[in-house]
Order: structure tokens, then sequence, then C-alpha cells
């Protein structure tokens, strides 16, 4: 299988094989084998309780497997927190955001790697540095803010969804997880978000897209990662599926014939 959107890397930016995620009884993750390659959007999609939230927070360190292993440019590696998984280069940016309301946009841009100067023995903190290059950074993947100094609690929800991605490419990650960008948002709003993600992949990032909404994600992604009931049903390239048809996979878990035939390795739920 090619797409066009392949790079010339031969081992994947993210890989997970085999992975089982069992709370008790319950088995929320049975097998599932999971890869983002580099400079690549990934769909992530399934219904709820499918299992894709599982799965993000094993690969995020919330989460350790039960059985399975995860591996990051090709080497094996154990997440055991969401900070080891910051310090591989994976950022998450959540529905709820992390971000401070009551605090400015550069103080949530910065937060946790706040930019300082000394006055004798005393470290304070540099405000007008951290604005300045808030500012620039932002309008460097095309997000323009009126100031860096006024609190996000004045910003729309789409505004604070870029501020969060602004961040995560600005830091130098590799990876950006989006869990349902796009949730509750306008569609001004939403095509800003699916924009900034574009920029993101444009800046070298793979993004994992995780939503509800197909036409959204059906729009940005290179690849669909469908799963049903902690199962992969499948993975799909965007030029080889329709909406329709991966809407119809999300909702039953069944794989139409002509993409059986065309990937044999796909389940039927």
């Amino acid at each position: 299988m090619t797409s066009e959107t392949q790079t010339s890397h031969e081992t994947p930016l993210v890989e997970m094989r085999g992975i089982v995620k069992t709370f008790g009884h319950v088995e929320a993750l049975r097998g599932v084998d999971f890869k983002v390659d580099y400079h690549e959007i990934v769909g992530l999609l399934g219904d709820n309780g499918a299992g894709k939230s599982t799965l993000i927070k094993t690969l995020t360190g919330v989460h350790t497997p039960t059985r399975g292993q995860i591996y990051f440019e090709g080497k094996p590696v154990a997440i055991n927190s969401p900070h080891e998984a910051r310090e591989l280069g994976i950022e998450t940016v959540y529905q709820d955001l992390a971000l401070v309301p009551l605090l400015s946009i550069a103080r949530n841009f910065w937060l946790g790697q706040e930019l300082t100067h000394r006055y004798g023995p005393i470290r304070v903190l540099d405000k007008q540095a951290m604005s300045a290059r808030t500012r620039e950074a932002l309008a460097d993947i095309g997000i323009n803010i009126r100031s860096a100094d006024e609190p996000v609690l004045s910003l729309s929800g789409g505004e604070r969804q870029s501020i969060a991605i602004g961040r995560a490419v600005y830091f130098g990650k590799k990876l950006l997880i989006l869990d349902e960008p796009t949730s509750a948002l306008s569609v001004k709003q939403t095509q800003e978000v699916l924009n900034y993600t574009r920029k993101a992949k444009e800046r070298g990032l793979s993004v994992i897209f995780i939503t509800h909404n197909i036409a959204h994600v059906h729009e940005v992604a290179d690849r669909f990662t469908v799963i049903r009931g902690g199962r992969k049903v499948g993975d799909f390239y965007k030029e080889e599926v329709s909406e329709m048809e991966v809407a119809h996979m999300v909702m039953s878990g069944t794989v139409p014939e002509r993409l059986r035939i065309e990937h044999p390795e796909s389940q039927t739920a």
C-alpha cells in the first residue's frame, strides 16, 4: 500500500504493537496495532466506548499497557507518565485545553517554561520577552492575536485551540494529539482549527486527530484508523476510501467488501 503522503522514513514515528489494556475483567483494548508516520495526520475514529481514549492514554503514559509494546522513532519505550510522553515530544491538546483562563495568553503559552531574568540574586518573570515571543511564534503559523497580555478567558473556543496548537508547534514537539478539537466550535472557528492543524504538519509535526465528526477530520487527515469494541477495524488512506465508507465502518465495524479485498488484514466486528 502506497501513498504520496508517506515520507522517505521507513520507520514510523510512533508504532503501538498488540496493545492490550484490561481494567479488572474488562478488556478495553484487544491487541490493537496503531502507527503514525512522520509528517502525517491520522484520524483516529470510533464510536463512544470504542477504545480511542484508552489507546491515547496508553500512548501518553496515563495508562500502562497490560500487554504490547510501544515504539517511538523505532526504539522500544516505556511511557509511564504524561511528563515522560512530553519529554519524548508528544503533546496532547485535550478538550479542556489545560489552559488557565485567568492568566494571559503569554503566561499560558510559557506555562511551566517561563522566561526569566535576574535582578541580583532574584529571578523574575520576563513578561515583555514572553509576550513578544508569543506573538511572533503564533504569527509564524498564521495565528494573529490582538495582544499576548489579554486573559485567555476573553478568547473564543477556536482561539483557545489555536493557542494550544501553537504552543505545541513552538516548543518543538514531534507528535501532536488533538482530542475532539472541533467539539462545540462554530463553522468559522472549526475551519481555523483545521487550518492550524495543516500548518502543524507543514512545520514538521505528526498529528493524531481524534473526533466524532468525520467530515472535519476527512478534510485534513492523510489516513484513518477505525477502532470498534477495543479492536482495530482497519487503516485506510484518504484517497482510497470515501467519507461515507468511513462513517459506515465507525457505526457498524463492517469493512466494505472492496476494501476487504484490498486490505485482508482488516477486521469486521
